[in-house]
Formats: structure tokens, sequence, C-alpha cells
């Protein structure tokens, strides 16, 4: 409750933490003085930005000297009256907009990440930094975009932070960004870069586009090899005033905004923020008349494994249970966020939830009551189309499994909520424990052939690796690529519904591989709609020789050189 009494009190700020100033080698307005760029600032409506030029605080330091050589001159009484408007101005000026020092590092094998500070800091710890960083003096003081032999992503992540920074990857998604989108590898670098637990954020340059392919989607935690949801936020990177008319892709300040909610305009409160975990205090800045509903983009990515939607709570065919299983689901999987008022389809309006305040009390009692082990969620109220939506914040659980009425262990799987199978807990505690996930069975799982060397299998979808026939019924041990799991002792009747239908095309079809469409080592078997996904049935061969099946693929899974089959058109 105290939460949500602290939120009444939040408002909305416009950020713009990446501009370039003169003190950038590459600024393309040399003559442009840093009080244009703070009217330019208050023009485009900012309250906070930040001045992040290339390994450097050139621009910053500057204008800082500039304002105390002025403050200077008025003590002593010495200030002509040209310079006493410039200080007034400034001040003016700097009442209205928070101007943060930062710097954009260039990282070993070029990549950029923005570290950004509080006015107080002293500049030469901030600069201190740099030099930690390997960035040769002459570079500070050139302002020069390239760095040479400076140092890794993850020291800069680490030293921005222990020095009391926020640590943001530049433009993640685009040239010198951490998310490397283009690149042909990546693994397990990439999967450091964008998941280290000290940096804070991703800037990114599609945060208002829509798919699967942005990149918001992709980091949305769905992913079990990027498990931790990113916050997703957009910049300016301004090395101009205005905009370039002649090239649109020189921003200009202010041309790429992001909205923050925070209790007051401050250094302390933004980097509060961004150690949070809520992700709706931050959206894309669009005008009052077009208002950025977070709520609303949550339901045009639909529900996943790491967010529900539900129309009513009652009690009444156990809709409250419904949402309690989510829960429960989401905390022993990927944690995530469950919205209550309004249907799954971004088409249909939401119809909100009355009695706001007894409806958050009544789901935290159900919640308390009916889960074991203690799980502390957040649920708060959230504005969408005009109706009030509640929604509920699910942390990834630290003392797995979590159970409904004691007994009852759910987990989530893509969209659905299905209680766990017996592999799934023995995961789960070992886990908790731990422990490396191997376990002994009574039946020995031969070891599986791993793929022809150079293409890994799909990141979604489902393989049958092993089949067993006891008294006339199939038994089959399934391999979750969304997860990683194993699971023994699946049957058609007790499968959920993507094991079902992986079991059911294994069953009742006899492959032929001619019949596939190879690319290479790779195959399409057919394509086929479930919903609103188009999903892929894929074929691959191993290293000896024999052909893989991936049942049930999502276009999120067709990485690399599976991606050729995104062309194909749906067939039955």
């Amino acid at each position: 409750m105290t939460n949500k009494s602290k939120r009444n009190k939040i408002q909305w700020y416009r950020m713009d933490l990446h501009i370039h100033t003169p003190g950038s080698l590459d600024y393309q307005e040399q003559s442009a003085s840093y009080l244009d760029i703070l009217r330019k600032a208050e023009l485009r409506s900012l309250d906070i930005i930040a001045f992040t030029d290339h390994n450097t605080l050139r621009g910053y330091a500057a204008m800082m000297r500039e304002i105390e050589q002025l403050e200077f001159l008025e003590r002593l009484g010495r200030a002509e009256p040209e310079e006493i408007r410039r200080l007034a101005e400034y001040r003016r000026l700097l009442e209205k907009v928070l101007v943060l020092p930062g710097f954009e590092f260039t990282a070993t094998f070029g990549f950029h990440i923005l570290g950004i500070f509080s006015p107080r800091t002293p500049l030469r710890q901030i600069e201190h930094i740099l030099m930690s960083l390997r960035i040769n003096p002459t570079v500070m003081d050139e302002g020069n975009p390239a760095a040479g032999a400076s140092s890794d992503v993850l020291t800069a992540y680490r030293l921005i932070n222990e020095a009391g920074g926020i640590v943001l990857a530049a433009h993640a998604n685009s040239t010198h960004g951490v998310a490397m989108r283009g690149f042909d590898f990546g693994g397990q670098t990439k999967i450091a870069y964008t998941q280290d637990p000290y940096l804070h954020a991703l800037e990114v340059t599609d945060l208002e586009k829509k798919g699967w392919q942005t990149t918001s989607r992709f980091f949305d935690g769905s992913k079990p090899e990027y498990p931790r949801k990113m916050r997703c936020i957009q910049g300016s990177d301004a090395h101009r005033l205005s905009a370039d008319a002649r090239n649109p892709k020189n921003l200009g300040i202010g041309d790429r905004v992001t909205e923050v909610s925070l209790p007051e305009r401050s250094f302390e409160a933004l980097i509060d923020m961004f150690r949070g975990t809520d992700f709706a205090r931050t959206r894309p800045y669009r005008s009052s008349r077009d208002p950025y509903d977070y709520i609303q983009a949550a339901r045009e990515e639909g529900a996943n494994i790491v967010q529900s939607f539900h129309e009513d709570m009652t009690r009444r065919n156990g809709f409250l249970y419904n949402i309690v299983a989510d829960v429960c689901a989401m905390a022993n999987t990927n944690g995530g966020a469950i919205y209550v008022g309004l249907e799954e389809s971004p088409k249909k309006k939401p119809i909100g939830v009355e009695n706001v305040q007894a409806s958050i009390e009544a789901l935290y009692a159900e919640i308390d009551s009916k889960i074991t082990p203690k799980l502390d969620v957040e649920i708060d109220a959230q504005d969408s189309q005009g109706k009030t939506i509640i929604r509920i914040q699910v942390p990834r659980g630290n003392d797995v499994p979590y159970a409904v009425d004691e007994s009852k262990i759910y987990v989530r799987d893509d969209s659905e909520t299905s209680l766990a199978v017996r592999d799934e807990i023995v995961q789960m505690i070992a886990r908790n424990l731990g422990q490396p996930q191997t376990y002994t069975f009574e039946t020995p799982l031969e070891e599986t052939p791993l793929p022809a060397e150079g293409v890994p299998a799909p990141l979604t979808g489902v393989e049958i690796i092993a089949t067993e026939e006891r008294k006339g019924r199939m038994y089959h041990t399934v391999r979750d690529l969304r997860n990683g799991s194993t699971v023994r002792n699946v049957t058609r009747s007790s499968a959920r519904r993507l094991w079902h239908y992986a079991i059911t095309e294994h069953e009742s079809r006899a492959l032929d591989p001619n019949a596939i469409q190879w690319h290479g080592e790779i195959g399409l078997i057919k394509v086929y709609e479930r919903g609103n996904d188009t999903r892929y049935d894929l074929a691959q061969y191993d290293e000896q020789n024999n052909v893989r099946i991936y049942y049930g693929v999502t276009e999120e899974g067709l990485h690399g050189p599976w991606q050729v089959f995104t062309v194909q058109q749906p067939s039955t």
C-alpha cells in the first residue's frame, strides 16, 4: 500500500540522455554554444539531459568553467552587461533543465557504453574512470570516438556502476551496439553484454516500432538464454542542434525522447528508477494528444511466458484461481506481469476494474493465503484507454518450487500455465539447491547426437528425442528448446498443447526426408498458424547424418541460417 501512495506523487519527465556537444570531435556544429544546446533542450520541452561526449567530459567541463568564470566576474562586480545576461540565461535554463555529466565510452571492438553521473560527482573522479578504462589522454582531449586499445564492455559496466553512475548500452540494436544486431555470431558474448547485472538499460532506436523483431520484444525476458528482462529507452544521440534535413539519420536534440516517471527531477530519483524493475516507469515520449499506452503495447505483444491477461477476477468460474495460478507459474519460471481488467486481444476495449483498492487488497490476500512459500509481488493500478487496469508484477522466485494450496505446482509454458511434471519439479529443486541439473532415471537415456557443426538448434519449439512403447502405450522424452528442460515419460494424453502437437505429429507421420525443403543441413517441413503466431516444423541433420525434427518453432526461435525459412508461406 505504501508503494501505491508513493506512486500518487510521481509525475512524468522528458529526458534525452544521449546528447553530444562541441566537446566531441565529430560534432557537426562546432560553432554552437552551450547556451544554444540548453535553449534547444528547453524548446523541445526536455526536463533532463546528459552531455555524453566521446570518451571525454570536455563539453560538460567547458560549460561549467564558463559558468564559474561568469560567477567570478559577477562577484568582483566586473561582469559586462552581455556577461550578466549570459549568466542569467544559464541560471534560468538550469532551473528548468537538469543537466547531467557523462560520456560515451568506446570499449574493445568498438562497442559504445554511456556512463551518466550526478552533477555532484567531481569531474576529476569521472575522468579517473575514463583513465581506468584505458582511454588515452590525447583521445580525452580530442573527444575522439576512436579510442584504440581500451577496456572491455563488462569492465566498463562494473566501473561505472561502482562509481555510482547510470550504465546504458548506447544504440544497442544499431552500429556499435552490444545487441550485435546483424551479426551472424555473438553467442555467449551477446548474452553477457546484454544481461550483465551492472547494465541498467538498453538505449535502442526502434522503441516505438511494433512486432516480434523489435529490440524490446527480444529482451522481454521470455527467452531462456536471455532471462533478464531489459529496460529499453531511447535518446537522440544528437551531434547537432536540429536534425539534418539532408540526412534524417543525423538527429537533433530531443528528436528521440523517453519519458520517465519520478517523484522528483533529480539524479538520485533517476538512478533509483533505473535500478528498479517497474518497466512502466519509462516510455517513449508522445504528445498529450496521443499518449503512450504501456498496457496496450503489452497486449499487442500478446500473452507469452512473462505476461498474461485476465478480464475478470471473481471467484465464480475460477477466474481468481487462474490469476493465482499464473502468479505461481511465473514465480517458478521467469517472473512476469499479469494484467487484470482486459482481454488479451488488442482490438477489444478494456472493461477495467471497479473498486480498485479493494480489488488490490483482495489479490494480495489471495496470493498470500494460496501460495507457499511466501512470495512478495507488487500490485498497482495502471490506465489504458480510459480504464483502470490492475497490474501484478511477479519476480522470479528465489525459493522454488512455489505451490498453490500447498500441492499444485505450476509453470509457465509460452502463453500457457500448466501443472509441472515430475522432471520439472526435480529441476526446480536442483536449481534452488544450486545443484547441477543432471539426474539418474530408471531407464537411462541414450546420448542424443548433437546437430551438425555450424548451425545450433532453434531457440524455441520442442524435440522428441526418445520414444518407448510399454504395454501398447507410447512414452516420449521431450526436449523443450524454450527453456532447455528434458522431460521423460510424456504421453499424448498427458502432454501440454505444444508437446501434444509434437507427439501427435511424431506418432502419426512417417517422415520422408526427400519431402523436406532442404537448405544445406537444415530444412523446412511445414509452416502453419497457431493463434496469432506463425509456427514452423523444421529438420536438421546431426553429426551422425540422422534427421532431427523441431516442432512448433516460432519466428523468435529462428536465428542465423534458420531465418531463411521466414519467407515461406503458411501451409497446412
